[in-house]
């Protein structure tokens, strides 16, 4: 009998692959980050044994133990707000940090993967709308956020993140989603690097992020259900 966990991953990989044919593109251009905060690492097993593989995950306290008793050989991506004197504890254990916001985390980023002996992806937020409650380089502050991070070694940009407003109707969140997209596409001209990431969409928008050009969509109430388990 198909478990919940995989009724729902069904679900959610058939609505991109329906957005992707809309709009003309190949589903394997678009990774599903599964968001598996405040679930329990007996969720993200359950999904991981449906086929998902990439989980995101928002506050570092939570993440470290949970990665630990989820199955090995997943991926695991960092997208909530870092704090700078947590930085030390994400060096090495996510392949991509969608939300590097300011200069003074990239470098202790830059310093703590330097010592390292390592190299991480990044990209960076942006609030695409100003919204004083979240975080995000705004698009003003970009473009110089960019070339400080992109003159990191230890650092490799991959492409932008936002987070959009939230509207009833899903369609409201496109043009936050159009800008983000036209701001990577200024940026990689100006930096004359590629920055193929657009990290963007979750449950409620994702076909019109993808519409737009996502290339990672962020789902976790549709695959995990409500949230249950509470931050350590």
């Amino acid at each position: 009998m198909e478990t919940t966990a995989a009724k729902r991953l069904a679900r959610v990989r058939g609505r991109i692959e329906a957005a992707c044919a809309a709009c003309g593109r190949d589903p394997a251009a678009v990774t599903l980050v599964a968001v598996s905060k405040l679930h329990d690492a007996a969720a993200v097993a359950a999904l991981a044994a449906c086929g998902q593989a990439i989980f995101g995950e928002s506050y570092i306290q939570e993440a470290l133990p949970k990665m630990e008793a989820a199955p090995a050989g997943l991926t695991w991506h960092f997208i909530g707000h870092l704090q700078r004197n947590k930085a030390r504890f994400a060096v090495g254990r996510f392949a991509l940090l969608h939300t590097l916001d300011n200069v003074e985390l990239a470098r202790v980023l830059q310093k703590r993967n330097s010592e390292a002996g390592l190299r991480q992806a990044v990209c960076l937020q942006v609030n695409v709308a100003g919204e004083a409650q979240k975080s995000g380089v705004s698009p003003e502050g970009l473009a110089e956020l960019a070339e400080a991070v992109a003159a990191m070694p230890a650092l490799a940009l991959e492409g932008l993140m936002v987070i959009p407003p939230v509207f009833d109707d899903p369609e409201g969140a496109r043009p936050a989603f159009a800008r983000l997209r036209a701001l990577r596409d200024t940026l990689a001209a100006r930096l004359g690097l590629p920055l193929p990431v657009l990290s963007m969409g979750m449950s409620g928008d994702l076909e019109a992020a993808i519409g737009e050009g996502a290339t990672h969509v962020r789902v976790g109430t549709d695959l995990f259900g409500p949230r249950y388990c509470a931050a350590r």
